[in-house]
């Protein structure tokens, strides 16, 4: 069994930079698709990037595309998520998550994702 923690969340002004971590323990995630998921108050849990087990392959939200980055360090078993110029939309508690379906198709489920983090508040002030 896999645990995740997330961090770096914080309070940045709109147009400002945070880059959240996602640290593994248990067994090694280099191996394993990943994905960056949020949720806002009274709103459903929104896929944001994911990245398949080989790194070669990345998918963004529409929202996030161009701002966001999705990388892994296989040496630190840390999934990472660079975000760039943040806007007061991006506000909300940030997961990461394993992907537990083998599927590449639906990387934007989370019904597809398993072991979820505690998550980090990211809010972003205009």
């Amino acid at each position: 069994q896999v645990q995740l923690v997330e961090s770096g969340g914080g309070l940045v002004q709109a147009g400002g930079s945070l880059r959240l971590s996602c640290a593994a323990s248990g067994r090694t995630i280099s191996s394993t698709a990943m994905g960056w998921f949020r949720q806002a108050p009274g709103k459903e849990r929104e896929f944001v990037a994911a990245l398949s087990w080989g790194g070669g392959s990345t998918d963004y939200a529409d929202s996030v595309k161009g701002r966001f980055t999705i990388s892994r360090d296989n040496a630190k078993n840390t999934v990472y998520l660079q975000m760039n110029s943040l806007a007061p939309e991006d506000t909300a508690v940030y997961y990461c998550a394993v992907k537990v379906d083998p599927s590449w198709i639906i990387r934007r489920l989370p019904s597809g994702y398993g072991s979820w983090g505690q998550g980090t508040q990211v809010t972003v002030s205009s």
